[in-house]
């Protein structure tokens, strides 16, 4: 894409790479870089120090942006930690994160109310998503949660603070509200800068969270962040969205700073103490009893190297992390550089979304041809046991079931395109009430796998001992209204409706309008469906049918092979 006069975002834009990656975009004149950071201080120091370095563009050029945008835009300067102590904002990060992403819930969102604002044609993002998901580490929340049930004393905070740090759900969520607002607002492309977990390393990292090598916590890292290339994959398959790209450098990063200062931890600064006189170890070891340990009053002062996201490390520290076969290091800048040559169209060999689309293993020849025997020896049974393979509700959505059954009765009824289109919807909705009145085998199947049949009067309907649609995981009752009426014709109930068959014949009268528009004797490989396809309009195949109306109007065809 073109960088020159764009508008860019780049979340965490404070960060080692982040900065490395503004710089390397000013190369090419962008309209605004917009630069985004997890406190203000971070972004607006970030955006000053750029002003300065390119005091020859117009100040407005560099733009920031602060706070968390894993939650809430009312929230995105609260630390989640106090969100999670009130009882109120504590149930909505819950229900964030696992309910059904609606239109509310995604206007709330943070990250969205940003895209949304600033409208970027390029993302960047920097930010290290592994580890703020990973690091709120289920482990602990679990264990107090465990402890809590063995003395059965089991709070619903704890509850809800072990759900809260769920790493998938989180991912999840922050994935679909990424793609929508890409989507929304006609973002070109998103870039991920992503992370390997281990600084490239297996297994057998040295460098852990705790006594297990390797630890729980840094696996978790790993995953997420693994998670998150497939995720980032199937978005780069999904067709009318932005160009998606990653790069994983698998090295330990550096560096930003070196210098002299008070060292801090966990954003403290570490205080100096002593003991003077050594204790005896005794049986038992307190690590509460700080008896004999005194205060000096001043700080850990020494030399440093900020390697940013990473942190910050002695010199014998980085020496070691950084040594030949152990983690070693890759520059910000040449990251950067190979970020922006993606962005250009570059081939670098470092993306590894092109990698992934380049060695998965996809449809295959042999797979087409024998999936015609399959057919085959199929409908041969069908024939042969006097039965319909319509749908068992297995593999999902119920839409998928409910759209089988409406066109294998409008099959078993009407036989072809033109005797449906020749009949009037309300002759075709009576027609098709008498036909599940008389064939009882075929309505047992239908409410047997858990699909309602709505009759043509709106009013009634048949049902088995379970239903798939509604989803019955909270409410058990639900008060009837006609919009969820027909929320639940769309997702899986069989519809008997007038309304309902004048949309089946325009699916079979479009169909036969693409056709008709093709070239007659066209005999090149452009058009796939063709008259032969459809067996020259005299059968409705529900199969091919339901397909297409997959492929055309719920946009669900794959774009790679």
């Amino acid at each position: 894409m073109q960088i020159t006069n764009s508008t860019v975002l780049v979340l965490g834009g404070f960060g080692l790479v982040g900065h490395a990656i503004c710089r390397q975009l000013m190369e090419h004149s962008p309209k605004t870089i917009l630069v985004t950071s997890l406190k203000q201080t971070e972004a607006e120091q970030a955006v000053k120090k750029l002003q300065n370095e390119f005091s020859n563009v117009s100040p407005d050029t560099f733009q920031s942006w602060w706070g968390d945008i894993f939650t809430r835009t009312d929230w995105k300067d609260t630390p989640k930690n106090e969100l999670l102590e009130n009882d109120n904002t504590r149930s909505e990060v819950v229900a964030d994160i696992f309910n059904e992403l609606n239109e509310e819930r995604l206007q709330q969102s943070s990250l969205y109310t940003l895209l949304s604002t600033f409208r970027p044609n390029l993302v960047i993002d920097c930010i290290n998503t592994a580890t703020a998901i990973a690091y709120q580490d289920i482990y602990s929340t679990t264990a107090t949660v465990q402890n809590e049930i063995r003395l059965d004393k089991l709070s619903i905070e704890n509850v809800e603070r072990m759900l809260s740090s769920d790493y998938v759900p989180q991912l999840i969520r922050h994935i679909q509200i990424l793609y929508r607002g890409l989507i929304d607002v006609s973002s070109t492309m998103y870039l991920k800068i992503g992370t390997s977990g281990t600084g490239g390393m297996g297994l057998n990292i040295p460098f852990t969270h705790s006594e297990e090598k390797p630890s729980r916590v840094l696996l978790a890292k790993a995953s997420v962040a693994g998670a998150q290339s497939l995720l980032l994959f199937l978005m780069a398959r999904t067709p009318n969205g932005p160009l998606v790209k990653e790069i994983k450098p698998s090295a330990a990063i550096a560096w930003k700073e070196i210098g002299y200062k008070p060292i801090k931890r966990k954003g403290k600064n570490i205080e100096l103490v002593d003991m003077k006189i050594p204790r005896d170890l005794s049986k038992t070891f307190n690590i509460s009893d700080l008896e004999g340990i005194e205060a000096t009053g001043s700080l850990f002062e020494s030399v440093f190297i900020d390697t940013g996201e990473n942190g910050v490390f002695s010199r014998a520290e980085f020496e070691t992390i950084s040594s030949l076969g152990l983690m070693e290091i890759v520059t910000p800048e040449e990251i950067a550089q190979y970020a922006i040559s993606e962005v250009l169209g570059g081939n670098t060999g470092y993306e590894i979304i092109q990698s992934l689309d380049a060695s998965v293993l996809g449809p295959s020849y042999r797979g087409g041809i024998l999936r015609n025997k399959a057919l085959t020896n199929l409908r041969a049974l069908e024939k042969e046991k006097n039965t319909n393979s319509i749908a068992f509700e297995m593999l999902g959505p119920p839409r998928l079931s409910k759209l089988l059954y409406e066109g294998f009765l409008l099959r078993s009824a009407f036989g072809s395109f033109d005797k449906v289109l020749n009949e009037t919807s309300e002759n075709i909705s009576h027609k098709l009430e008498t036909f599940i009145n008389k064939n009882s085998i075929i309505r047992k199947e239908m409410i047997s796998i858990g699909l309602v049949i709505l009759l043509p009067n709106g009013k009634s309907y048949f049902r088995g001992k379970e239903v798939i649609i509604p989803l019955q995981k909270t409410e058990k009752e639900f008060s009837l209204t006609p919009e969820l009426i027909e929320k639940w014709c769309y997702d899986g109930w069989i519809d008997l409706r007038k309304e309902n068959f004048d949309n089946w014949k325009k699916r079979l009268l479009e169909i036969k309008q693409q056709v008709a528009e093709n070239i007659p004797d066209e005999s090149g490989s452009y058009y796939q469906y063709d008259r032969a396809y459809w067996d020259d309009f005299e059968t409705i195949d529900e199969g091919k049918i339901v397909a297409w109306i997959f492929e055309s109007e719920d946009k669900g065809f794959r774009i790679k092979r």
